[in-house]
């Protein structure tokens, strides 16, 4: 980068759906019922530790971040060292309006991570279930102008494939599919390109600045659209926008993933951590879902244990 390499921020959003207080709380948004779906089944909100080991993993292989702010719903883990002062807990109402809260949808608690205050101009963010593998540095996020370095996964066919598949074939997608397809078109009638990119579920880099004008401005409308989506709904506009949007006005490179840089395991899929063992990736994440069991939970952790056994500075 020119001249001095800028401060960097690490963001995590974090979640501990084990613990009573919010299980009711959210019930009583919800309903008291068990959801299997891909947006709110167990998994997306049950704490595995994946935090502690994902924090490990950043003081081990990148232990040049400057701060990290861990964004929770008055929640703060129970292992965390508070008192460590690379380490801030970061409420939803803190950059978050009113008729938002509470909020467990994900998608729309992103779109306010520019309001972190403090937060430096080259910030990263992650889920609690993204890890490093491997030394990184600053470069390996950024380019030597600053920019970000935006990896997505290689999928060329992607729009006509959906199209087939909804119009055709008429099969839904799913929330997650249908979002980043819904973010793509607003891109595409904005700045006249459709990315058939798609996000590699990984750790991500931004400027604070292109992430709040492009929440704000360009797409103000669109994201004061889905402002009481307190849980995952139809409208949502996924956070692939900022890295499309970066791309759409050459404020970002792309770099399409790889498994050896960036891979995406299924906690529940054998074959995927055979996967891990060939390509030795650069970052991974370990994805929850409706397909998994509490048996995988404790795998996935077994895993994380061997892999990550020191203890950090961010532990108690």
């Amino acid at each position: 980068m020119k001249n001095d390499v800028p401060n960097i921020d690490l963001v995590y959003l974090w979640v501990d759906g084990n613990d009573p207080e919010w299980q009711k709380k959210r019930n009583a948004f919800i309903g008291d019922v068990e959801e299997n779906t891909s947006a709110n089944c167990k998994g997306r909100y049950i704490d595995n530790d994946e935090l502690k080991y994902s924090l490990r993993s950043v003081e081990k292989y990148a232990p040049w971040i400057r701060r990290i702010f861990i964004v929770t719903d008055n929640q703060t883990p129970d292992w965390l060292d508070t008192k460590n002062p690379k380490i801030q807990i970061i409420d939803h109402k803190d950059i978050m309006p009113a008729e938002s809260l509470p909020c467990f949808n994900s998608s729309l608690i992103e779109h306010f991570l520019h309001k972190i205050p403090g937060l430096s101009e080259h910030f990263l963010y992650a889920n609690d279930d993204m890890f490093i593998n491997k030394k990184v540095l600053p470069e390996t996020f950024f380019a030597t102008d600053g920019f970000p370095i935006i990896r997505l996964n290689r999928k060329p066919f992607r729009q006509f494939r959906w199209f087939l598949r909804e119009k055709i074939l008429k099969k839904p997608l799913k929330y997650y599919s249908r979002s980043i397809s819904y973010t793509a078109k607003l891109v595409k009638r904005k700045y006249g390109t459709y990315y058939n990119g798609l996000p590699h579920h990984n750790i991500d880099a931004y400027l604070k600045s292109d992430y709040q004008k492009t929440a704000e401005v360009v797409f103000g409308n669109e994201v004061g659209a889905m402002l009481k989506n307190r849980k995952r709904s139809d409208g949502d506009v996924q956070r692939t926008m900022y890295s499309y949007v970066a791309l759409a006005e050459k404020r970002g490179y792309l770099h399409y993933s790889s498994k050896d840089s960036s891979l995406h395991i299924q906690i529940h899929k054998k074959s995927d951590y055979e996967k891990f063992e060939k390509y030795n990736p650069m970052l991974f994440c370990m994805n929850d879902s409706e397909h998994a069991q509490d048996s995988d939970r404790v795998k996935a952790k077994e895993f994380l244990s061997k892999l990550f056994s020191g203890k950090s500075s961010f532990e108690k």
